[in-house]
């Protein structure tokens, strides 16, 4: 392996205190709603970061780095929308949500919230959004193993496959052994890590470059459209890069850690938290990505590595400006941001194959010890199944990622939003939301209509059809009696 002892060092402490906490967590794992939500117990500062990190995986720190090194600032447009669905998902459906599971039966999962809100008795509903959620996020956990193995490949010199399980043994160990309580106290200080690197990485380019007016200007010499937040892109181009803000309604990752809150007291604190933690990071990656493109047209000699994969923009720049302890703990934010939401991912996998499938439908009765154990064997095959699908090293990690967030985002999110507003919604409108937003994402990404990024039809057809659907009908007055009941919960605790 072509690598500094003090990079591996760090790297190995690194994942050695992540496994330790998962062992910590296994301790305090003593049923299913442990293992899968944490027993409702987590503060808001642990909310807001456990949040912030299991939503920026590794295409925080390689993916949007390179599309910023490729095309510059026009790329920033998904930030900025990410940032207007974030705040939007935290103010309506956060506090909202964690009520609502309450008053439904206590929901663990969001199958088990849709299954107990709308009085589904046949378990379609439980089925179909099971399924959905193993669909997608098999595909996003693959996303996150392609990042880790793309991290280590580059790193250590291994080959991809090599580099493939490296990436995934750490993750798969810490969540194997401590659910959900081990991902969030793990998110919490990965998301620590991450914003530290994101701080720091930036202004010492900068300084590397000789400053701001001197960057600025290198950046102009290579190409003025850089600067250009309009440089080829279309109404529509722009439309579909804000999109990406609509999928924060339906990513049930990010969407168990407002189930998971202490209270719906934390929520407001955690918001704050996690608005200001997000815009920092997503500056942080946009200044990596913009400034990197004056650090390698002045040291054309080492950008083979970047013009080979320009997402590997940060990756180079840590080993190339750092000393190599402190780029060993830069490099290690990258696997903190892959490895936080690789956990969430597969936690959520397994919570859908258990609570969802096996409790559900095979074993009513099985104890809390038995479907602990369950959801421990169903992290190790959505893992496995997921490794399968990242083993083509040709794998992009923006553009897999893109695919899952349209998939939840039109599927779920309409469903999860109008959900928590809206007693009028029936279990009809849930199931035709559900489909017709799963479909027209898979539909619209084969087809390629105009360029615009699946999860705009999406949402607006699922959101057209859960409101014709429901008009249609009439909710249960035991639905709307538990709806009245957690809304008046919510604004008296608010």
């Amino acid at each position: 392996m072509s690598v500094s002892n003090p990079t591996l060092i760090t790297f190995v402490i690194y994942i050695a205190a992540m496994v330790l906490i998962g062992l910590m967590a296994y301790r305090s794992t003593n049923n299913l709603s442990d293992y899968i939500l944490g027993g409702r117990s987590l503060g808001s500062v642990v909310t807001a970061l456990s949040a912030g990190a299991s939503d920026m995986s590794g295409w925080l720190l390689m993916g949007l780095p390179g599309a910023i090194y490729m095309s510059g600032l026009s790329e920033s447009w998904i930030a900025i929308g990410l940032i207007i669905g974030a705040y939007l998902n935290w103010l309506f459906v956060a506090g909202r949500l964690r009520v609502q599971t309450e008053h439904n039966g206590d929901a663990l999962t969001l199958p088990d919230y849709f299954s107990s809100r709308f009085e589904d008795k046949s378990g379609l509903l439980r089925i179909i959004s099971a399924v959905v959620i193993l669909v997608f996020f098999t595909i996003y956990c693959a996303s996150g193993i392609v990042a880790g193995a793309r991290l280590f490949e580059s790193t250590f010199g291994m080959t991809y496959e090599t580099a493939l399980w490296a990436g995934a043994a750490a993750t798969i160990a810490y969540t194997f052994v401590g659910g959900f309580l081990a991902v969030s106290w793990t998110d919490t200080v990965q998301a620590t890590l991450m914003i530290f690197a994101l701080i720091l990485t930036p202004i010492i380019v900068l300084l590397a470059t000789g400053g701001v007016d001197t960057t600025f200007l290198a950046i102009e010499a290579q190409d003025p459209s850089n600067f250009d937040m309009l440089k080829g892109t279309s109404f529509i181009g722009i439309i579909s890069l804000l999109g990406w803000g609509l999928g924060y309604f339906g990513q049930p990752h990010i969407l168990a850690r407002f189930m998971a809150a202490d209270s719906v007291k934390s929520i407001a604190k955690a918001r704050r938290i996690s608005m200001a933690w997000m815009i920092l990071c997503l500056g942080g990656t946009v200044a990596v990505g913009f400034f990197g493109i004056a650090y390698f047209s002045a040291h054309p000699e080492v950008a083979g590595p970047v013009t080979e994969n320009h997402e590997r923009v940060f990756i180079e720049l840590a080993k190339l400006l750092f000393n190599p302890w402190v780029a060993g703990v830069l490099l290690s934010a990258i696997l903190a941001a892959v490895m936080s939401t690789l956990s969430c991912q597969l936690l959520v996998c397994s919570s859908a194959l258990t609570e969802d499938f096996y409790k559900a439908f095979i074993r009513k009765t099985a104890s809390q010890k038995e479907l602990v154990w369950v959801g421990r064997a169903m992290v190790l095959l959505v893992a496995l199944v997921a490794i399968a699908l990242a083993a083509n090293p040709k794998n992009q990690v923006l553009g897999l990622v893109s695919y899952a967030w349209a998939g939840f985002g039109a599927a779920f999110g309409p469903v999860v939003l109008i959900s928590v507003i809206w007693k009028g919604m029936t279990r009809d409108g849930a199931l035709a939301g559900i489909l017709v937003g799963a479909i027209t994402v898979v539909a619209w990404k084969q087809l390629d209509v105009m360029g615009l990024y699946e999860i705009i039809p999406g949402f607006i057809l699922a959101s057209l059809v859960i409101y014709i659907v429901s008009k249609l009908g009439k909710p249960t007055a035991g639905m709307v009696q538990r709806f009245e009941a957690a809304e008046k919960d919510y604004n008296l605790n608010k």
